[in-house]
This record gives C-alpha cells, sequence and structure tokens, in this order.
C-alpha cells in the first residue's frame, strides 16, 4: 500500500507492506541519486534489523551509529555525538540519514538531519508499532530538554517513510501495549469504527489479523490532519489528545516509569474523566476509553496529585499566551480543540 502526504515542495510516500523490509534499497533509489547513507538505529533495534537495510543498501557508502536504547536518549547531550559521526563519514547536503528504529530514534534522527548542515534528506524506517502509527509521519523532529519532552524541534519531513508490520512480531508485549496508546487516540478523535473495532476484539492477538489495516487506517487520519495544518496551529492539535497529562506523567518520573503510550492512555482517560464532571465530553466516554485501555493492558491512572504536575503542564507547547489548548472529546470518534487555563484542573485531586 502506498500512501502520499501532499505538502507541495514536501510531498513525500509512505510505504506500508508486509515484507517490504528487505526491499528498502529499491525504495530509496526512487528518490535518491546520491552515495552516502548514515543509518541511525539504536541497540535494540539495529542486531534486529540493521544487517537487513545495509544488505539492501549495497550501491551506496553506508555508514551505521547505534546509540542505546530509551527515552533518556533523546537529549540535547546526545546531538553532539551524532554530529560527530556525520562529521567523520564526511556526510554532505547531497546524502541521505535513515531513522531505523522506534520514536525515540525517529525524533532524534530526524532533528540531527534537520540542523546538520542546515538540512540533510532523512527517510523514517518506524520498527516500534507507536512509531509506524505515529511519530514517523507528519515531520515533527525534536529533543528533550530536563524541563519537558520535545521543547527543541523542528519540522523537518521526510523524503520516504517505510513501514513493514512484520518487524513488531520481535516486539515485546510492553511495546506493543505502548504502541496501542495511540491507535486508541485515533478512534477516539476521529473515528469510531476503527474504536469500535479495537474494543470488539478481547486482546491484540485477537487483533493482530487486522493490523496492518489498522496500522493503514492510522496513518490515513495523521496524513489527512497534516495535509490540512502542516505546522500544528489548528486541526493538527487534535492529534495531542491525552498528551498534555501524558508528556508531564512522563517527565515526573524522568521517562523511566510510565511509557509514551501508557502516559497516553492515562492522559486520554483522565482528561476525559474531568470534561465530563464539568459538562464538556458525553457521559460514557471516559469509561469508553476505559474499557479499551484494558483490552490493551494499559494503565488508566498514575496515583499522583494533580498538584505535582500543574508546574511542567504550564511549560507545554500546546500553552500558548497564557491559555492552554486542551483536546476534548464531543463523544468518541468526535474531538476538539478548547482554549482553557490551568484551572480546568483544579480540584481534579489525585490522578
Amino acid at each position: 500500500m502506498e500512501l502520499t502526504v501532499n505538502l507541495g515542495p514536501d510531498t513525500y510516500p509512505i510505504y506500508i507492506e508486509n515484507g517490504i523490509l528487505p526491499q528498502t534499497g529499491s525504495y530509496i533509489r526512487k528518490f535518491f541519486t546520491g552515495k552516502k547513507i548514515m543509518i541511525i538505529s539504536d541497540d535494540h533495534v539495529f542486531p534486529l534489523y540493521g544487517k537487513t537495510v545495509l544488505d539492501s543498501l549495497k550501491d551506496y557508502e553506508c555508514h551505521s551509529l547505534v546509540l542505546p536504547h530509551g527515552e533518556p536518549t533523546k537529549s540535547f547531550q546526545t546531538l553532539p555525538q551524532i554530529y560527530s559521526a556525520m562529521l567523520d563519514a564526511r556526510l554532505t547536503r547531497s546524502d541521505l540519514v535513515i531513522a531505523l528504529g522506534g520514536g525515540v530514534i525517529g525524533d532524534l534522527a530526524g532533528f540531527a538531519a534537520s540542523s546538520f548542515l542546515r538540512g540533510v534528506r532523512l527517510v523514517q524506517i518506524p520498527t516500534s508499532l507507536l512509531a509506524q502509527v505515529d511519530s514517523s509521519v507528519g515531520g515533527k523532529v525534536a529533543v528533550d530538554l530536563p524541563q519537558g519532552k520535545n521543547l527543541v524541534g523542528a519540522f523537518f519531513h521526510p523524503k520516504a517513510v517505510i513501514i513493514d508490520p512484520d518487524v513488531l512480531n520481535t516486539l515485546p508485549q510492553h511495546f506493543i501495549s505502548d504502541g496501542m496508546g495511540e491507535v486508541i487516540k485515533y478512534g477516539c478523535i476521529k473515528d469510531k469504527a476503527l474504536f469500535d473495532t479495537l474494543v470488539r476484539h478481547t486482546s491484540f492477538e485477537d487483533l493482530k489479523p487486522e493490523l496492518t489495516r489498522i496500522i493503514a487506517r492510522c496513518v490515513d487520519i495523521k496524513r489527512i490532519v497534516v495535509e490540512h495544518d502542516q505546522f500544528d496551529t489548528g486541526e493538527r492539535m487534535l492529534l495531542n489528545f491525552g498528551h498534555t497529562l501524558a508528556h508531564t506523567i512522563e517527565q515526573y518520573y524522568n521517562y523511566e516509569r510510565e511509557s509514551h503510550g501508557e502516559a497516553v492512555g492515562i492522559g486520554m482517560y483522565q482528561i476525559t474523566r474531568l470534561a465530563e464532571e464539568k459538562g464538556l465530553t458525553t457521559t460514557g466516554c471516559a469509561d469508553a476509553i476505559k474499557k479499551a485501555l484494558d483490552i490493551y493492558w494499559l494503565p488508566d491512572h498514575c496515583d499522583l496529585p494533580m498538584s505535582s504536575l500543574t508546574d511542567a503542564i504550564a511549560l507545554d507547547k500546546k500553552n500558548l499566551n497564557n491559555h492552554l489548548n486542551l483536546v476534548l472529546l464531543h463523544t468518541i470518534g468526535d474531538s476538539y480543540v478548547r482554549p482553557d487555563s490551568l484551572a480546568f484542573f483544579d480540584g481534579a485531586g489525585q490522578i
């Protein structure tokens, strides 16, 4: 399957197909006529899939940089190591960077590519469910600061995204659940039929025969939203459903307890619960989200007092001109952006 993100000069294809990874080189040859490629990956992914990708790129001079896995790697302090590797490889603006990994590598390698020599071409090959359905598409690249997640970043679109659902077979259950947090999000904000499909199943294994189609649907939703709002000033904010709380939960625990998808699950449920109490969301939506989270082994609470998170929320990128743009649901499949303030969370107690 091929989808196209239509963004004028930044238009790019997304290829989604089981078993596509060994064909990486043939897809890259469609647009890349340079000589050098640098693969940036991590120490979990590269031993599994690095050779497969390298074998498909024998026509090129290839270099690789393997970084430690995990969110702490996605920091400003990692960038000098990446830039040094690019300089050692004598990478130029006519060359190519491949981000081979999950969301951390996609964001980090993408930001390095966007800033090295003011921009080196990029291909995203996401190897986690979360990255396949969400972070690899849309051109957002970033690194974290101690004060918050993704606070230094850029809009930098790849030249292509290559998605092979077969690579998910090597993922531990924890990372499958992590990705399902974002899949549930897409059903919540834009597609009740997708949400109903997710809750109709009893487990991820039960859902697996439909997985490639579900990945494609999530990617297509994001494609449409990004085409309408490339720079995150309007409709694209809907993709942040659950993230206002999620990012602060992740940061509170120094990215060492809840994974991103787990934190998004908590954020979606808790903000919907609060919105229902205020009459801003149809009653029953929070319970529906909780049911979906339970099916895919995702938490709905983190046992933190809301007061512990409000300082970080104040620094959130969605907090513009002292107004917090909250993403809420009218009902499942129908979302909206509500300008509000930190007062929304007053009296929230423990979440």
